[in-house]
């Protein structure tokens, strides 16, 4: 409290969106550590000992390691994840659910309830398939992964999992109204920061034991630093469109104007983008990993998902630029940009109210996204690529430094924003006290 105060002031209100934050995410980390019930850890371990780098293992370390060591948060939040992109994807291409968008508050409290269902619904799909798998498995030196499987286990072990996904969604949507930062990045957030010591490790013991050079540490290193610096660098860039507004008429005649600018961030989709993609792309490898199949035909089809392989290379980027796209969309509406600036009288130079300025919002919306895919594009999959294909060993892929830096950024954006918001309150109350504002 003391080193808050030293920094933030006075500031309870804020002080208390941190501490709370950070609470939140402490018992996120000690659920991620409690395990399912009926099931050997160890025999859950030696199936991810061989996924540090691929599909799997970037789940697991999304989930912070709560898939690998199978805990009650093994499913993580993900299903929540799922059932967004498909309740997003409906409100695009139903008019129902795009009115009911429009209504406002209450319609996405009404959208977001229909999402938490879907949630649920995929959770027990998943956790189905998760205990079926379990179930399946071979035993490892001779210990079953399911100490007494049957119904009761199940049973159980399905509640268990449904349970955790309903925790985890519960307190990232906690972590949202009453905390710093958005909830779900958050949680995905530090269960990547969790997972960041070991994979360090992991590099430097290749080292040790020669099966590394140090010129390839040195450079696996720089690599990583250059894409945080890119990241860095293009998550804050923006172009700016210049807006006029009249202000008074002059006594000579000539209108004075008030000029100001409509930011437009070249990645306005955030760390979304990739979330939603690599979300469906891990779909299949945990099909593939926990429901086994003799069909060959079945067995093509997931090898075509296979982490590294070319088809799920072109298939990751094609779905990194929709979203990357889709989500731009959600977030910016240029219509009604363009009726806003209307209405309240401003207008960009050259470019008459009304359609124009819907086109030309558009255009220029679509050519920065087109930059931010390329961005997204290099910082995910060129990695992947590296790892695969090139044979550098980077134990903590592009998307999850993506994914950690967009988080820190947006969270000190928000924290930014508090304290200039709370500034400009103090200002304005001291000089109403002072009797400097009439009302």
């Amino acid at each position: 409290m003391k080193f808050l105060k030293k920094y933030f002031g006075n500031l309870t209100d804020l002080q208390k969106r941190i501490l709370f934050t950070l609470g939140a995410l402490i018992v996120y980390r000690i659920g991620s550590f409690i395990p399912l019930p009926g099931v050997n850890a160890s025999a859950i371990l030696h199936l991810f000992s061989g996924e540090g780098s691929g599909m799997m293992g970037m789940f697991d370390m999304f989930s912070g390691g709560s898939l690998s060591r199978m805990s009650v948060l093994a499913l993580n939040i993900f299903p929540y994840i799922s059932a967004s992109i498909v309740l997003q994807l409906l409100t695009a291409t139903s008019k129902n659910l795009n009115d009911l968008r429009k209504e406002g508050e209450s319609g996405r409290i009404k959208i977001n309830q229909y999402t938490r269902y879907l949630a649920v619904l995929l959770a027990v799909v998943q956790g189905w398939a998760v205990v079926r798998g379990l179930e399946s498995m071979a035993p490892v030196n001779g210990v079953a992964a399911v100490v007494n499987p049957g119904f009761a286990f199940e049973l159980s072990a399905i509640i268990a999992l449904v349970g955790g996904t309903v925790f985890v969604m519960w307190l990232a949507e906690q972590i949202t109204a009453r905390g710093v930062g958005q909830g779900a990045s958050l949680l995905i957030f530090a269960g990547i920061v969790a997972q960041v010591p070991s994979g360090v490790a992991k590099l430097f013991s290749l080292g040790s034991v020669g099966q590394m050079s140090p010129a390839m540490i040195a450079l696996t290193v720089a690599f990583v630093v250059g894409i945080v610096a890119l990241i860095a660098f293009f998550e804050q860039a923006q172009r700016r469109i210049q807006i006029l507004y009249p202000r008074q008429v002059m006594a000579n005649g000539v209108m004075n104007t008030n000029a100001s600018y409509l930011p437009i961030k070249v990645n306005m989709s955030g760390v979304m983008g990739p979330v939603f993609a690599a979300s469906i792309m891990m779909l299949p490898a945990f099909v593939q990993r926990f429901v086994q199949s003799e069909n060959l035909f079945v067995q093509h089809v997931l090898g075509f998902f296979t982490y590294g392989a070319w088809s799920y290379i072109i298939l990751y980027t094609i779905l990194i630029a929709f979203f990357a796209y889709f989500q731009t969309a959600v977030v910016f509406n240029s219509e009604e940009t363009s009726t806003s600036l209307k209405n309240m009288g401003g207008y960009i130079p050259g470019v008459r109210p009304g359609e124009q300025t819907n086109k030309y919002l558009d255009d220029v919306v679509s050519r920065t996204t087109a930059i931010g895919v390329v961005y997204l594009i290099v910082v995910c999959v060129i990695p992947i690529i590296l790892n695969t294909h090139a044979g550098m060993p980077l134990t903590i892929g592009g998307t999850s430094v993506l994914i950690v830096a967009g988080v820190i950024l947006d969270t000190m954006n928000q924290v930014q924003s508090y304290l200039v918001a709370k500034q400009y309150t103090g200002v304005v109350g001291h000089a109403q006290k002072h009797g400097r504002f009439r009302n």
